[in-house]
């Protein structure tokens, strides 16, 4: 069964203590979620995630649909079984791939801007490689280029497959460029589509609800109101958050006070290090990201110090530990020397290296910040 407790509500902040409790085990909040898109963490197994102290993953319906199909893993028991993994698990609708192959792809760029954008999407604009309609969203495979249908009854019926332990109702995740008509329509199509979502549902997985709304605090608190009304288990804090990421707290507090305070609180796609104290002070419970697997593959490390690049030459020499303040297994037994020689010379074992360190660091970080929660300093 799923249950949310909350333990201890910080004084200085929004944060809060609790336990989100599922079939397949506990996740203590606050949390980082390290993302499994296709049902691995690129580069180590899922023993070796779990050692990193990692409580749950997140993976991706849409890619999941695509190869080797929700059908596969239905037949090798769920997807706990197909990857061999026995925490909780949680899938993301696909709603983000609207926006990642869609503008995202067109406009080259992610879900929050670096300065304040010079063009806007209007209302009535598509994206040129998806189709966005009142019933759902065509794509292009990105494996064979085949026309893909992903609506809300259908990313349900996929996740349902799957089986992980939490579900997201499928969305529109809208690009930052969005002007408020097109944040408006966008938002409706959202309402709608999680009314059709909590229809489809038959399993006894939980199921989240997705607030959107932009960068626009009206519409946010609005969608919060909407959604936060309906009988979800939790709620996903989904879309853009505007080209200032000091304005992160901002938009997640406001859209946390204004949904069921009993009910978790998921941030999705949000989580650098620097990003862990605005996410945890506005009151998410967990929150994912791609950032410690994505930078790690390309030699770009979190560490006490801030970040490091492996790519550089003034680490030919460093005949010391990546971080002497990190316990995990790359800095215990392995130069910072030499874990950039591999990554200069793309072997895939300093891929895998830098990965555990980087997961084990953000981890580590969360489990701070929950102890800075509990002795009131957050």
């Amino acid at each position: 069964m799923f249950s949310f407790q909350i333990l201890k509500k910080s004084s200085r902040s929004s944060a809060r203590l609790g336990v989100i409790s599922t079939p397949h085990g506990d996740i203590e909040t606050p949390s980082f979620i390290p993302v499994a898109t296709r049902g691995s963490v690129r580069t180590i197994t899922s023993d070796t995630v779990a050692e990193l102290g990692s409580q749950a993953l997140i993976c991706n319906t849409f890619h999941l649909h695509i190869t080797p199909g929700e059908d596969v893993v239905k037949e090798a028991g769920g997807l706990h079984q197909f990857m061999h993994w026995q925490r909780p698990l949680m899938t993301d609708s696909g709603g983000f791939q609207v926006f990642s192959m869609g503008f995202g792809t067109d406009h080259g760029m992610g879900k929050i801007l670096k300065e304040k954008p010079e063009e806007n999407i209007e209302v009535e604009a598509q994206p040129s490689k998806v189709k966005i309609t009142d019933d759902g969203v065509w794509f292009r495979s990105p494996r064979d280029g085949a026309q893909l249908f992903l609506g809300p009854r259908e990313s349900i019926q996929i996740q349902e497959s799957i089986g992980a332990d939490i579900m997201f109702a499928f969305d529109e995740c809208p690009s930052p460029l969005a002007d408020e008509m097109y944040m408006r329509a966008s938002l409706e199509k959202t309402h709608r589509w999680a009314h059709l979502c909590l229809d489809a549902k038959k399993s006894t997985q939980a199921l989240y609800g997705i607030v959107q709304g932009g960068a626009y605090k009206h519409l946010r608190t609005e969608s919060a109101q909407v959604i936060g009304a309906l009988p979800f288990e939790g709620f996903g804090i989904g879309g853009e958050f505007g080209y200032d990421k000091s304005s992160l707290r901002e938009v997640v507090e406001l859209t946390s006070n204004a949904l069921p305070a009993e009910k978790p609180r998921h941030l999705l796609g949000v989580g650098h290090p620097e990003d862990f104290s605005y996410i945890m002070e506005g009151g998410a419970d967990t929150f994912d990201c791609i950032a410690p697997t994505h930078y790690a593959r390309r030699g770009m490390l979190f560490t006490s110090q801030g970040r490091l690049d492996l790519r550089k030459s003034i680490h030919k020499h460093a005949h010391v530990p990546i971080d002497p303040t990190c316990a995990c297994h790359t800095c215990k037994n392995y130069s910072l020397a030499y874990v950039s020689h591999l990554i200069k010379s793309h072997e895939l074992t300093g891929m895998t290296l830098a990965t555990i360190h980087n997961l084990q660091y953000l981890n580590a970080l969360a489990k701070n910040m929950r102890e800075k929660i509990a002795s009131g300093d957050l």
